[in-house]
């Protein structure tokens, strides 16, 4: 910070008192001020909240997929099936899916402005209410920036892909 001294008592010094506050209150307003985001910075941000979610799911973790979630969050499936977030924190909750696998095999995020779409393809294997499944999918997420950060606000799952041919 620069001190500045000021003889009172000359038009010249009122003015460049008055030019000085004016120019500080303009360069506190500038650095508190709402920043242009960054879209690498949201890039990243973006997918760390997806990787942090994909695990969440894995492990059943309903607090944390209740924390990323928006609360108007809607999926749809592949078959045209629909879930809201309360259906996914009770089948969490209930572990209706015990996982051995919930990975993202490849994941691309895409910015606009306060709107991410993350594209992947998820290999899922696991037990579905008793039985064995296991296959892998495309899912587009989308997720909106909100005055509490970024949400997951609407998926869109793929039909389970077919199984490459065997060797």
């Amino acid at each position: 910070m620069t001190a500045y001294v000021i003889k009172l008592g000359s038009a010249a010094a009122l003015t460049a008192a008055v030019f000085l506050v004016a120019a500080c209150a303009c360069s506190a307003a500038s650095s508190t001020g709402a920043r242009r985001p960054d879209p690498a910075e949201d890039r990243a941000n973006v997918t760390a909240l997806d990787v942090e979610f994909q695990a969440a799911v894995k492990r059943n973790d309903a607090a944390t997929m209740d924390r990323i979630l928006a609360d108007d969050f809607i999926l749809v499936t592949g078959r045209g099936a629909t879930y809201d977030k309360q259906d996914l924190l009770r089948e969490a909750r209930e572990q209706t899916t015990t996982y051995e696998r919930q990975d993202v095999e490849t994941r691309t995020v895409r910015v606009w402005g306060d709107t991410a779409v993350v594209t992947a393809l998820l290999w899922i294997k696991g037990v579905r209410d008793g039985k064995p499944i296991d296959y892998k999918l495309w899912y587009s997420d989308s997720y909106a920036r909100t005055p509490e950060g970024w949400r997951y606000v609407l998926g869109q799952a793929s039909l389970p892909l077919p199984a490459p041919p065997e060797l």
